[in-house]
């Protein structure tokens, strides 16, 4: 499908960003992702706005990858949504009858009708081209949107699915199976969730996003339904016959002073236990890689590397390889998902014990939103550091997890998990940093 290109400067691109969002909510469907100026070396845009669906694919599990290989072969143009965790059921003879009290479809993707591409100070709107003479009129009603500053909202009461000492119980059946050699590691996720509660999405996510600061900020609103990301972690994008994954494992808090800072980023590079839950993901990644990936091309371009976020400090690591032009885009997500970060090792294996042992069906969390280009390239995040919102059903929930190994200790874990929990708690309920 033929789109109309139309590129242009703007002075304050921070404000124009704002007024981007706030525009994009009179349309029903919109992905907005936003790369806040991270330093890192793999993205095309430091910005990207899809709205308006011209056509959409929406899916429970079943078949889910087939249908997405139909319709983005049939587009043959940009589409953008996510793939839900429980696609795994997809992939694998799984299945998830956890609760659900948030209701997203398994698999959402649609073609839209105005994209905004940002780079620098350059933005590049990409209409179809039958509605090219939209432009203007939407240029002027954006650049003419009044933003206002991100304001806390009422205090949210929240709650845990799993409490505390039950998280100890279920962290040592996960170890009496690594014990027994049924797995090596696997990522265990609790949800923290609220009931008959009201928020404004977009001064949640600006909010969010502006204590995170993260590369792979995801904005997402499906009719009722909205994801508020501030993920750091990249699952796997594709650019011509080069593929890259970058798997987070390992985690360390931020301190008040510098020198503390660098301390603990010293400790955390040499921290055996956080560098043997990464390199068993490289692992597996590498794995996944070679069962499309051209003979002898699989690499790690980077191995737990220490990257600063405005919470945390992550290891992060950086897996390559070639693909051939024939290898169809959807067969390569189909045949690494879900990411091993967010699964375990040996993967079906450690699916199959965290599906016994979470409270909560997964859904978006943990899942991948992202998109594809019109040659079939693509790029998508990790679906992690979020809240999702149900605005009819007034549930809001967020979850975290992390990675158990032999040498895990139940407290460090639950330690962890608020640590990662913290800027969504302090968004909803309005604590002080």
């Amino acid at each position: 499908m033929q789109r109309t290109s139309f590129k242009f400067q703007v002075k304050d691109i921070s404000e124009f960003k704002k007024q981007l969002l706030l525009w994009a909510q009179q349309f029903k469907v919109a992905v907005w992702l936003d790369s806040n100026n991270y330093d890192q070396k793999y993205s095309n845009f430091d910005g990207v706005l899809a709205v308006d669906a011209v056509s959409k694919i929406e899916s429970s599990f079943e078949n889910a990858f087939s249908q997405l290989k139909k319709y983005q072969s049939e587009v043959n143009d940009y589409i953008f949504g996510y793939l839900g965790y429980d696609l795994k059921n997809d992939v694998e003879a799984l299945y998830s009858s956890n609760f659900d009290g948030l209701h997203f479809p398994d698999l959402f993707f649609f073609q839209p009708k105005k994209l905004f591409f940002i780079k620098g100070n350059s933005v590049e709107i990409k209409y179809i081209s039958v509605f090219e003479d939209e432009i203007e009129t939407d240029f002027n009603e954006i650049t003419s949107t009044k933003t206002q500053q991100p304001t806390t909202n009422n205090p949210i009461q929240i709650k845990l699915r799993i409490h505390k000492d039950d998280y100890y119980k279920k962290i040592n059946t996960l170890l009496n199976h690594i014990h027994r050699g049924d797995i090596y590691e696997a990522n265990f996720c609790q949800e923290f969730y609220s009931e008959n509660s009201l928020i404004d999405p977009v001064k949640v996510y600006q909010h969010l996003n502006e204590i995170s600061k993260a590369p792979f900020a995801t904005f997402l609103k499906l009719n009722d339904k909205f994801l508020l990301s501030a993920s750091p972690e990249r699952y796997l994008k594709k650019d011509g016959e080069h593929l890259i994954s970058q798997p987070i494992k390992g985690t360390e808090k931020r301190a008040s002073t510098t020198k503390a800072d660098e301390k603990l980023i010293k400790e955390l590079e040499q921290n055996p236990k956080e560098r043997s839950e990464n390199i068993m993901i490289v692992d597996l990644v590498r794995n996944d890689f070679s069962r499309f990936a051209v003979k002898g091309s699989v690499k790690v371009d980077e191995l737990c590397k220490v990257y600063t976020f405005e919470q945390v400090h992550h290891l992060i690591s950086t897996v390559s390889c070639s693909v051939k032009n024939d290898i169809h885009p959807i067969d390569i997500l189909k045949n690494t998902f879900p990411m091993g970060s967010m699964t375990g090792a040996p993967k079906i294996s450690a699916m199959k014990i965290i599906e016994e042992l979470e409270e909560t069906k997964r859904g978006l969390y943990s899942g991948a939103v992202g998109y594809f280009t019109p040659n079939g390239d693509f790029d998508f995040n990790v679906i992690i550091r979020s809240i999702l919102y149900n605005a009819t059903k007034k549930y809001i929930s967020y979850s975290v997890g992390g990675a158990i190994t032999a040498q895990s200790i139940p407290e460090k874990e639950y330690e962890e998990c608020l640590l990662k929990a913290k800027a969504m708690k302090q968004v909803l309920v309005n604590e002080l940093v």
